[in-house]
């Protein structure tokens, strides 16, 4: 059966469900009173009272969302203030997303690790777009329990966003903004231009003697000490960066009508070159809803955001300003002192400061690394832009007291690309455009699904239940792409270039293309259950299918069930002041994961076999670009979950949960012989992980008059395991770097992304140690070794140091995350104070650039070994390395990843009532922030929080984030 839904299913959806949380608007309302509505929660597709979730739910309200200015991106509010959910850094770039784990790492083949966006029903593919001052609200749902009536999307979790709504009364016009500067919180220590001198002496006479060199190669510098301290090119780098964001709101309504409409405006600078790195954001959002009949309510939802932004190739060894600034050399200075020097005089090209000054040129560190003043100057003309729009349209029909119908249309339509103007420009003997060029590339994509539920809700007695129905079709990736490019432009300023010049046919290109339009389809149902509050159900049933599988496989079923037990409702449960609320909750579901390229089940014939016939003209061939596999099947992901919920001495709230998280059949592009003359490898269902983990969150709450208090803290372990690779395969290699190969393996028993290599054992103080270093059969275990090299360990035994004596080294992913938030007020004063860290991890450090034995080094290196006695830890320097101290993978390049951050620090003030009349405001309210103020670690990169999508823990030079202070406002009418 050729799968074709839409043709098949017509129009089906499920429901679209809208949960208003009142945001606290004084000081004192920051501590939560103890009588109050009972708090609900959003399930999917409906809502429950928080006193009633049987599965795991984390919850992040509005006042945490509108008190944490974030670096332009709301994914980033999660971090630290919900119990196993991991948010790390990307980069400190401007715009740039972080990356996010629900309970750890589910698989490491099919797509990204990324959990399901689900904003006001609107299942979306990111949500940089969103503005942070419009959310009202942030569910998580965490367990296969949970997040199972999402179906083949919700393996990886379930982000649930509210936006805000109006609300019946009198209009309310707010303003949320503020302004500030950050800056490097640190900068890395090189060795400055004399400590680099004798450095690269020190390399060549070390090879001199190693090597019986006669002549001997003379010193690269004859007098080191004359250079002084050189130049600090991250000084050069480094600025101070604005950053402001300002957010109007109108809401309001009646008894038949209420809207809320926003504006918002961001823009951030970067702190590494701020004329290439910055990010601007527009925004407008309108919500309404409408209720034309007492049995009749129509709304939508509107949400339109603009950005464009400038960035530099950051955390990449391979250039980038970042990477040239740590492995330049500090004896070049930033503009050329001696332009009598061939590469001044024979490059017309050379690349100059506004008054005309040749940048200087290193002479010594060469390839990627180019001068970063002068790389600023060849990208002033790039730029990405994105336009989107995201929508929705519901109606709910109201059929009786019990049973209600709802039909939704949601919509997300995108564009984007980017445009770059390359100059004639001589950077280095590595990095020469003799000739410009002008670049431009348009994209649009549209995603579109309609969702339809019933609903039947109804109390009789003790009895409580409700029951969803539902179906939904869904539409993805209906797109193109174009892009053309104008080569010898008449213009070599970047302001000036323009696709009108007439340059020739000759200097044109350009390409075009259409997405893979994919489709998927949905029928799932929920039955939700308690008697008097105690006795707790829910069950859910989801059918998915999805164009993406073939024939044998284009249906998935994914089942849930979890229990719940208020044991404090019993009535043998004794009312005292210990323990005052008591509930036990369990559940198991099953989750999907489709997330592989569009039709990878099939056999596409893609031209480029070109062949000779008959008098050996050269025809256009077809082959095969892959193996067909119709027995490629949905990615599994079972979970177990057993909780514990307590209030405890009435003003302490404790949540225990502890999970087994096991994915299997893991979709993963698997490597074939390049004999086959597949040009791509296929995809198949190759492996199974599990991920079982504990998390903590303990809250604490309390009044005295004035005075307030509330402080949440969470806490979360998880243990990643490989259980099987296809094939029964020990590991398959994972990530690489430079020279030293992989670095880090997915290897059966151990965690995804280990890092592997040598474990050092010491340095060789002399030649008699190395000498005694022998085997059984008496061979010398490093025969290349000399005095100041590495002495390595032979882990299997066999007699010989190679790669087989790799061993684990150490997690790339943490096994602990925290988070500690404090809120106080007192009178009209507040005062918040957020912490997050991480621990159990490793950093593979890997700044510099190993193929270039020139580039510079940081100052640890004064610590190498340069005699008998004088290090066991960090061995010699040397250019030729025989021993491959620093060319192989070992524990030289790890250090530990744990670290503490005090990551917010804001202290408010809030004008009295009477003040704020004499401007007709309701509430004014003055703030000061810190960002980033102190972090703890013994990690010496720029930053312990290093991300990059699923491979985590690699510091190729990255980029920091700011320490930033700002000062904001709120003011409501």
């Amino acid at each position: 059966m050729n799968l074709r839904i839409s043709r098949n299913l017509g129009v089906v959806a499920v429901l679209y469900f809208t949960a208003n949380f009142n945001a606290q608007t004084s000081v004192k309302d920051t501590v939560p009173k103890e009588n109050k509505i009972e708090e609900v929660v959003m399930i999917g597709y409906g809502s429950q009272k928080k006193s009633n979730v049987t599965g795991a739910i984390s919850s992040i309200k509005a006042s945490d969302i509108e008190n944490s200015p974030t670096a332009g991106r709301p994914e980033q509010i999660m971090q630290g203030r919900a119990a196993g959910i991991s948010v790390v850094s990307n980069s400190g770039q401007p715009g740039t997303a972080a990356t996010v784990r629900v309970r750890g790492i589910t698989s490491f083949g099919a797509g990204s690790n990324d959990p399901l966006w689900v904003v006001d029903g609107i299942v979306v593919d990111n949500i940089g777009w969103l503005n942070q001052s419009d959310i009202e609200g942030m569910e998580i749902l965490k367990d296969g329990a949970s997040a199972a009536i999402y179906g083949v999307s919700a393996a990886k979790g379930v982000v649930l966003i509210t936006t805000k709504k109006g609300a019946k009364g009198r209009m309310n016009l707010s303003y949320n903004g503020f302004f500030g500067v950050g800056s490097a919180a640190k900068k890395l220590d090189l060795l400055n231009a004399t400590q680099y001198g004798n450095i690269m002496n020190e390399v060549i006479a070390n090879d001199n003697m190693y090597n019986n060199l006669n002549p001997p190669n003379p010193p690269m510098f004859a007098n080191p000490n004359s250079l002084g301290t050189g130049t600090d090119w991250q000084k050069e780098i480094f600025n101070s960066a604005q950053r402001q964001s300002h957010e109007f709101s109108i809401s309001g309504g009646n008894d038949k009508s209420t809207f809320y409409t926003s504006f918002g405006y961001y823009d951030q600078q970067g702190i590494v070159l701020r004329d290439i790195s910055n990010y601007k954001r527009i925004n407008a959002r309108f919500n309404s809803t409408h209720k034309v009949f007492d049995f009749l309510t129509i709304g939508q939802t509107f949400a339109y955001t603009h950005t464009k932004s400038q960035g530099i190739n950051d955390n990449n060894e391979f250039g980038g300003p970042l990477s040239s600034a740590i492995n330049l050399d500090p004896v070049t200075s930033v503009l050329a002192t001696d332009l009598s020097q061939p590469v001044y005089t024979n490059n017309p090209n050379i690349v100059r400061d506004a008054n005309g000054n040749p940048y200087g040129i290193s002479p010594y560190v060469s390839k990627e690394m180019t001068n970063p003043l002068a790389f600023q100057e060849t990208q002033r003309g790039r730029y990405k832009w994105s336009d989107d729009i995201v929508a929705n349209v519901f109606g709910e029909l109201k059929i009786n007291k019990n049973i209600t119908f709802k039909s939704t249309v949601n919509g997300k339509l995108s564009y984007w690309g980017n445009q770059a103007f390359t100059p004639s420009a001589f950077l280095s003997t590595a990095n020469n455009n003799l000739s410009n060029s002008l670049f431009r590339e348009l994209q649009k994509k549209f995603e579109w699904n309609t969702e339809n539920t019933l609903t039947y809700q109804n109390k009789f007695g003790e009895h409580n239940l409700s029951v969803l129905l539902g179906q939904g079709y869904y539409e993805y990736n209906i797109s193109y792409g174009q892009n053309a490019t104008y080569k010898n432009l008449p213009t070599n300023d970047w302001q000036e270039a323009s696709f009108n010049f007439d340059v020739g046919e000759s200097n044109k290109t350009s390409n075009a293309w259409d997405g893979k339009q994919t489709h998927k389809a949905s029928y799932f149902a929920r039955v939700v259950y308690d008697y008097n509050n105690r006795y707790l159900f829910t069950g859910t049933i989801r059918r998915d299918g999805s164009s993406k599988f073939g024939s044998n496989n284009h249906w998935g079923n994914f089942p849930a069930m979890s229990l719940g037990w208020n044991v404090s409702n019993e009535s043998f449960w004794p009312e005292n002041k210990i323990v005052t609320s008591f509930k036990l909750r369990g559940g198991y579901g099953v989750l999907g994961n489709d997330a592989i390229d569009d039709f990878a089940f099939a056999n596409f014939l893609v031209p480029g076999s070109n062949y000779t016939f008959g008098d050996n003209i050269i025809h256009v061939g077809y082959a095969p670009s892959t193996l067909e596999n119709p027995d490629l099947k949905w990615e599994r992901t079972s979970q177990f979950n057993i909780a514990a919920d307590l209030k405890v001495l009435r003003n302490f709230d404790l949540s225990v949960d502890v999970y087994r998280k096991k994915s299997t059949d893991i979709l993963r592009r698997v490597e074939l012989p390049g004999y086959l003359g597949l040009s791509q490898n296929p995809f198949r269902n190759i492996g199974d992980m599990n991920n079982d983990g504990i998390e903590v969150t303990l809250g604490y709450k309390k009044s005295w008059g004035d005075f307030g208090i509330s402080a949440n803290g969470n806490f979360a372990y998880v243990k990643n395991e490989i259980l099987r690779l296809e094939g029964n395969r020990e590991y398959v290699t994972f990530a690489g770097f430079q020279t030293l190969g992989t670095v880090s393996r997915l290897q059966v028993g151990e965690s995804y992304g280990s890092f592997y290599g040598y474990r050092n054992i010491g340095v060789f103080q002399n030649q008699a140690e190395i000498d005694a270093y022998r085997n059984a059969s008496g061979q010398l275990l490093q025969d290349k070794a000399k005095p100041g090299d590495f002495k390595r360990e032979d882990v299997n035994g066999d007699g010989v140091v190679d790669i087989k004596d790799y061993v684990n080294l150490g997690n790339s992913v943490p096994k602990y995350t925290f988070g500690f938030t404090l809120n106080m007020n007192y009178k009209n004063f507040d005062l918040m104070v957020f912490t997050q860290g991480q621990a159990g991890n490793k950093i593979f450090q890997g700044l510099r650039r190993l193929d270039i034995p020139e580039s510079n080094y940081q100052t640890s290196i004064l610590d190498r070994w340069t005699g008998e006695g004088t290090s066991n830890t960090v061995a010699r320097v040397t250019k030729d390395d025989p021993n491959q101290n620093y060319t192989a993978m070992s524990d030289y390049y790890l250090q530990k990843g744990d670290y503490l951050r005090i990551k917010l620090v804001q202290l408010g003030y809030t004008l009295s009532k009477d003040i704020a009349k004499t401007i007709g405001a309701s509430k004014i309210r003055f703030y000061v922030t810190g960002e980033n103020l102190v972090t703890f670690t013994k990690y010496t990169g720029y930053d312990p929080e290093i991300a990059g999508a699923d491979t985590f823990g690699i510091d190729r030079a990255f980029y920091p984030q700011a320490r930033t202070f700002l000062f904001g406002a709120n003011v409501q009418f």
